[in-house]
């Protein structure tokens, strides 16, 4: 039994994040580092200018908007890390960094497709 649970433990490392676990995962390490802190709900609330019913719904469920999870986040002293989220390219395969390169500094993702009538 040991080996089928370290076996699912394996295989649980693999799969691909939920959001909504995410979501609570992030939301239970803000009510850690506020607890920490010696930090009330409301003390959060008047610091940030977050609604304290916001700070309840997120600590509880998750559920908060992108703006007040970054107000939150500086609230708490996390600016940089916030800021810095998607700052940094990533890629687990050369063919991934290959694309990177190819495509720094480019504005948008597609190719221009050809009017009609600059295919004649």
């Amino acid at each position: 039994m040991e080996f089928t649970d370290n076996m699912l433990s394996v295989l649980y490392g693999y799969s691909l994040p939920d959001a909504d676990d995410i979501s609570r995962k992030l939301a239970e390490d803000f009510r850690n580092r506020r607890v920490e802190r010696g930090l009330t709900r409301e003390v959060v609330a008047e610091k940030s200018g977050v609604a304290l019913a916001n700070i309840t719904r997120f600590e509880q469920k998750g559920l908060i908007s992108l703006k007040n999870l970054i107000l939150l986040a500086i609230s708490l002293g996390y600016l940089q890390e916030i800021r810095d989220i998607f700052s940094a390219p990533k890629y687990s395969t050369m063919e991934e960094l290959a694309q990177i390169r190819k495509n720094y500094g480019k504005k948008k993702a597609y190719t221009r497709k050809p009017h009609i009538d600059e295919e004649n």
